[in-house]
């Protein structure tokens, strides 16, 4: 299987970012899965119905979230209706959403997609260690019911993120971070056999301060005063994420490239 993950998508720079480089990007990486990280894509703060619709018309199969989940208040109606737009697993229950999703790809395959939150200088949730057990004692990979699964672990910590997949090693096809939006080179397959990556990095202006104008940011540290709303800056996006391909029988990664293209940052595009 062939998944396509993007981070972070950043306002409306990030979504036109996406909107102009994923058609080539499906192009030369033919990926049977498309997931995108959609928290930040209504101007910065959260995720709206529109959005959504604008990201399935270009291809994308799954959208995952984090802690601005529900910064667009008209999500919470909506995102009971949408089953391919996560939430974290481990918020409290009663709140609405999925934090998982089983999805059917057009052949045949299916791919468990799971949206956690990290706790570590995050909002106390629920231990997304335990809860991933769990689920996936309940959905194990391999054999006819599923094909692969993807963790999106949405965190500050890097410890964290690499405890967590050091944790789930062999037992999902990869673990890839988000929310702190810049790429790290640390991507690899552990020795059972599952793709991390710390951070798959933001789609947005890397002319910022993680995505947000960097007049605003530089004057909040400088002066420790309150000051603008934290706006996304409006450059050229660069979009990245990361592209891995795993084994049909197993479930397994065999590779995890980066992926980078546009913008100010060094272009990565995998030859595979």
């Amino acid at each position: 299987m062939r998944i396509l993950f993007i981070g972070d998508v950043m306002g409306r720079t990030g979504r036109d970012g996406l909107a102009k480089h994923l058609p080539m990007l499906k192009a030369k990486l033919n990926p049977d899965v498309i997931i995108v990280n959609g928290e930040n894509s209504a101007h910065g703060l959260g995720i709206s119905e529109k959005i959504c619709q604008e990201f399935y018309e270009l291809g994308v199969n799954v959208i995952t979230t984090g802690n601005h989940v529900w910064d667009q208040r008209e999500i919470l109606a909506y995102i009971d209706r949408d089953p391919n737009l996560l939430r974290p697993i481990n918020f409290p229950d009663g709140a609405p959403g999925n934090g998982y999703v089983i999805y059917q790809m057009s052949n045949g395959q299916k791919i468990m997609v799971v949206n956690a939150m990290a706790r570590l200088f995050m909002d106390p949730m629920e231990d997304p260690f335990r809860m991933l057990h769990e689920l996936i004692g309940k959905h194990p990979m391999g054999g006819q019911q599923i094909q692969a699964i993807f963790v999106d672990f949405h965190g500050e910590a890097t410890s964290e993120k690499m405890a967590l997949a050091h944790y789930l090693d062999g037992r999902v096809s990869a673990v890839v971070g988000t929310h702190t939006h810049l790429p790290t080179a640390d991507a690899q397959v552990l020795p059972n056999g599952t793709a991390f990556q710390g951070d798959a990095g933001m789609s947005g202006d890397f002319d910022s301060v993680i995505g947000v104008r960097k007049d605003i940011s530089v004057n909040r540290f400088v002066r420790k005063l309150p000051g603008e709303r934290m706006v996304p800056a409006v450059g050229e996006a660069t979009v990245c994420g990361t592209f891995i391909v795993t084994d049909d029988k197993s479930g397994l990664a065999k590779e995890i490239r980066p992926v980078r293209i546009g913008g100010r940052l060094h272009e990565e595009i995998p030859q595979i």
